[in-house]
């Protein structure tokens, strides 16, 4: 995997705000334009970040980077460290007061972790017009191994033919801290792209079962990579660290 690459963007003057059918509005391509490089800027100060495989996000068109999920950095580092300006799937509880106004502000779609169609149909639009959009389909932040994962990421696939580029973080969360804490300054972190995965519906099986086996094919491919990024990078998973030997052992 290259460390280097080239980003892209959305093409054309999209307008700022536009209804999604549905009536929900459509983030503007502005936002990422600039929250983009807060989160580079952050993520370069506080932490010592190496990013790999760029050039596995294509430059240009409709994208879905679906990464891993281990702490509370994850959004805000991934955001920075894409190479295109990305709009990201994000619990609707973030939206409340001066943080919900900053991640509005971005262009990211709160969403409805117990079902919500209203922001797939938003993402859908993105991904139609040439955008990028991010998921977390893992749904919470854990181990970071994809050993389940949600389906809205392979619908949205599914419906746009968009490629979907599986992303794997290490190091935003150190073993035996919690979901809230934050790796320490200057901590390793690593940020690895892998190679589009490409979905398309099998012939002759129902609706249904067809998004189940996709999703399983797509949480299998993250599995692996998320792993080979373990190898490359030489970051363990939290609970990969090995414990010194307790009395007796």
């Amino acid at each position: 995997m290259s460390a280097g690459g080239k980003g892209g963007g959305e093409k054309g003057g999209a307008p700022a705000r536009r209804p999604a059918p549905g009536g929900r509005e459509v983030p503007g391509t502005f936002g990422p334009k600039w929250g983009k490089p807060v989160g580079w800027v952050l993520s370069r100060t506080l932490w010592s970040v190496t990013r790999h495989g760029l050039d596995n996000v294509p430059a240009d068109g409709p994208v879905l980077l679906a990464s891993n999920h281990l702490g509370f950095l994850d959004g805000p580092l991934l955001m920075g460290m894409a190479p295109r300006g990305t709009h990201f799937l994000v619990k609707k509880e973030m939206f409340t007061g001066p943080l919900g106004v900053v991640l509005r502000g971005c262009g990211q779609i709160p969403v409805d972790r117990t079902g919500d169609r209203g922001a797939l149909v938003t993402a859908v639009a993105v991904l139609r017009r040439g955008g990028s959009v991010g998921v977390f389909p893992e749904g919470t932040r854990g181990r970071g191994d994809v050993a389940a994962m949600q389906s809205g990421v392979t619908w949205l696939a599914l419906q746009t033919g968009a490629p979907v580029v599986p992303v794997a973080l290490l190091g935003t969360k150190r073993a035996g801290g919690s979901r809230t804490d934050l790796p320490r300054p200057r901590q390793p972190v690593h940020v690895v792209f892998g190679e589009p995965v490409s979905l398309t519906p099998r012939a002759g099986v129902p609706r249904r079962d067809a998004l189940q086996q996709a999703t399983e094919d797509l949480r299998g491919a993250m599995t692996a990579h998320v792993h080979a990024a373990v190898d490359l990078t030489g970051m363990p998973l939290p609970d990969d660290v090995e414990r010194p030997a307790g009395p007796g052992s």
